[in-house]
């Protein structure tokens, strides 16, 4: 599949697109899953990750950290094929991700502060989030995180979709 035809596909960028083939650019969670159903690939596959056939997956942190730390965004669960969920650990920047201002998409969404304080934008309301606080939003609604604080910021995203089939498994979300 060219550059071209999975931008048609997905509404991104060729440019885009190329920084997160050569690894330049680490996709949000609405693109990676954008990514992966256009490409008919699992999300495990876009980030390097076995399929796992039994009924568990483990994913083990490396020095008491989860996924990668210099990335803003790691899958660190819901790694079976056959998964209604997925699990993400986000780390907020300051200035926030890439042109588009804010991520919507299908399903339900789970955020929990782990570390730091983030700005939630969700419509056209803004609340300020500190560790521990919880947040089950619509997802359809736009909505975008940004770290407010100098030190390191971590955001558990989980995005669930009531009807995902083993076809499926890729869920259209950010």
């Amino acid at each position: 599949m060219t550059l071209e035809m999975l931008s048609e596909k997905t509404d991104l960028t060729k440019s885009y697109l190329s920084k997160v083939e050569r690894g330049v650019s680490k996709p949000s969670i609405e693109a990676a899953l954008k990514i992966a159903r256009a490409m008919d690939v699992t999300v495990e596959a876009l980030f390097d990750i076995d399929r796992q056939e039994e009924r568990f997956a483990i994913r083990k942190a490396t020095n008491g950290i989860a996924g990668d730390p210099q990335s803003y965004l790691s899958l660190i669960g819901g790694l079976h094929p056959k998964a209604n969920l997925r699990a993400f650990l986000v780390r907020p920047t300051k200035t926030g991700r890439r042109a588009h201002l804010m991520s919507h998409h299908q399903g339900e969404e789970i955020l929990y502060i782990l570390q730091g304080s983030v700005e939630l934008r969700i419509g056209g309301r803004c609340e300020v989030l500190h560790p521990g606080d919880c947040v089950t939003l619509d997802p359809e609604t736009p909505h975008k995180l940004t770290s407010l604080g100098e030190g390191r910021c971590e955001v558990l995203v989980v995005v669930a979709s009531a009807d995902v089939s083993d076809e499926d498994v890729r869920l259209p979300t950010g």
